[in-house]
């Protein structure tokens, strides 16, 4: 198609998009407080004067440092309901906006290609749904090791955007890092990293990886941490053994070909009946007899 038309495409395209992310979001904005408790529960009922979003008033823990969760100013309360709701119609909505998304550079990728963008994208968001999970498994752990360092006779209130916005970053970060393995099988699958580089960092991807947990989970329990740590680590090492096979499977393609739809590489030399001679550079192409161009092309071309 022409630039236009592909201009005209995408513009239809995120038109659907957003339709569905706005329809998501209105539907959303009658259900936030459901989903603001989904998020809030398990730290709440950690760290929370009170066992849940709508009993905080109840129930008060003497006994430990807890938290008592409070929303600031006027419009606050208006603001965060937005801000959830368009949250919730992002994520719920994220089926429609990946199918135009793909349905617009579909048709410009390869078969081979198309293969491997629906190997990525269902494995990836797999993975990414197990590290939310965990995020979201550890935030209590997380949470209450973190009020422990309150002072003693000092009440910490702990403003429910601030909660939010830490419960969405812990389950974005959790849920990347799981997506790893699925980047370096990619850098793999484009040829830019090999197996076995991937294998010969093992040391510091280990380190690495360790230090990640270790930040993420700021708990003196080291079973928080190798909670975290373990899945990655096999994560990585699965990916390195994806990485080494596509290898061997990639040499052993190369040895036979290219495949249907993909143009092979030209032979330029001429052959002569009986012998291969190269061509010497000077008489690799004519002499132009002149500069002059007709219809953009030289006499040469």
């Amino acid at each position: 198609m022409p630039l236009a038309e592909h201009l005209r495409e995408l513009r239809n395209r995120l038109a659907k998009a957003l339709l569905a992310i706005v329809l998501v979001t209105i539907v959303a904005a009658f259900f936030y407080n459901d989903i603001i408790n989904f998020f809030t529960d398990p730290v709440l009922k950690s760290v929370g004067c009170g066992y849940s979003f709508e009993e905080l008033a109840a129930s008060p823990r003497d006994e430990d440092p807890c938290a008592q969760i409070t929303i600031n100013g006027l419009i606050t309360p208006f603001t965060l309901a937005l801000k959830v709701s368009l949250m919730a119609g992002v994520v719920l909505a994220s089926p429609v906006w990946l199918y135009q998304l793909w349905s617009f550079i579909a048709p410009g990728l390869h078969r081979h290609e198309k293969k491997y963008a629906y190997a990525f994208v269902a494995t990836g968001f797999p993975l990414f749904l197990g590290g939310a999970y965990f995020a979201y498994r550890v935030l209590p752990t997380t949470a209450k090791v973190l009020i422990e360092f309150t002072p003693v006779n000092v009440d910490n209130l702990l403003p429910l955007d601030d909660l939010l916005d830490l419960v969405t970053r812990m389950v974005i970060v959790f849920g990347l890092s799981f997506e790893l393995p699925l980047l370096l099988i990619m850098l793999n699958f484009t040829g830019a990293l090999t197996g076995k580089r991937m294998l010969g960092w093992w040391r510091g991807m280990i380190m690495g990886i360790t230090l990640f947990a270790a930040l993420a989970t700021p708990s003196t329990d080291p079973l928080t941490m190798m909670a975290l740590a373990g899945p990655i680590w096999i994560l990585y090492f699965g990916a390195v053994g994806v990485s080494l096979f596509n290898d061997r499977r990639r040499r052993r393609l190369e040895a036979m070909g290219p495949a249907d739809d993909e143009a092979s590489d030209l032979d330029l030399t001429p052959e002569d009946i009986g012998e291969t001679e190269p061509v010497p550079a000077r008489r690799a192409l004519p002499e132009q007899a002149s500069t002059d161009r007709v219809n953009g092309y030289d006499d040469v071309t």
